[in-house]
């Protein structure tokens, strides 16, 4: 599912295909951007903030709606979005055709984007609109751990499960890295923040997590890249813990699926 990895990793694949390109061709099939024609824009970088995609063009001079200046085409994963890039005349299989929701087109590369969420067209220049609320990214250039703690730190009656998933406080930690993260700590996920042992130990732990897996889509906390042994308790209801034996247990907290080992991560 897509996590801060994921979505960095997205990044890298729409930069590799389009970055420098001009767009020759762009089909929106949303209702807010059905009638954009990107044709002439030209692709500056893609970018990753949390969760968030950025892809900032340029306009053409001349352009009416633009006038030269500089945009940014945003989208967001959520649990079911990708974007894939295929080459001229490829054919488009990753998902039915029905969950395209945007194709853009240049002389090189076909970036196909589906099932996103919340797409947008806006200026540059106010991206912070739509990503000024995010805490520090763990894989970007603004990541500050210090900060990060400060703001899980402020809300000390919180769920420590619940507040590693509030993008307000570190951006880019999903469900899995939350389940996996609170599971080598050995911290319950019902655990009140201001009753966690280590909290800047547990952020710079989730920032490794995130980092060790940039660049493959195999997301793996243990170290291994082989089918069911990528994960220490997501995903492995009913499964013994690779530590004690104890079964796995599978619980919601919040609006999440959370897994843990009751034995290794005992309530407070």
């Amino acid at each position: 599912m897509p996590e801060g990895d994921t979505v960095w990793n997205t990044a890298r694949v729409l930069q590799r295909a389009l970055a420098g390109a001009r767009l020759t061709g762009s089909d929106f099939r949303v209702p807010q951007l059905a009638a954009t024609d990107l044709t002439g824009w030209t692709v500056r970088e893609s970018a990753s903030r949390g969760k968030h995609l950025l892809l900032r063009l340029t306009a053409p001079p001349d352009e009416g709606n633009g006038n030269g200046r500089d945009w940014t085409l945003h989208s967001h994963l959520r649990m079911d979005g990708a974007w894939r890039a295929y080459a001229p005349g490829e054919r488009w299989a990753a998902r039915p055709a029905h969950l395209i929701r945007v194709v853009l087109r240049s002389p090189g590369a076909v970036a196909v984007g589906y099932h996103l969420h919340e797409l947008a067209l806006i200026p540059t220049a106010e991206e912070e609109s739509l990503v000024g609320h995010l805490g520090p990214d763990l894989l970007g250039p603004d990541w500050d751990p210090d900060e990060a703690v400060r703001r899980l730190a402020a809300r000390p009656d919180e769920t420590i499960g619940e507040a590693l998933l509030d993008q307000r406080n570190l951006a880019g930690v999903g469900n899995l890295y939350k389940c996996e993260v609170l599971f080598l700590r050995g911290v319950s996920p019902w655990t009140p923040v201001r009753a966690v042992p280590d909290l800047a130990g547990t952020v710079g732990l989730a920032q490794r997590l995130l980092a060790a897996n940039r660049g493959r889509w195999t997301q793996s906390t243990t170290g291994s890249l082989h089918r069911g042994q990528t994960s220490y308790v997501y995903g492995r209801r009913a499964q013994p813990c690779r530590r004690c034996g104890t079964a796995i247990r599978k619980e919601e907290l919040g609006e999440r699926v959370t897994y843990w080992c009751p034995a290794c991560q005992p309530d407070r």
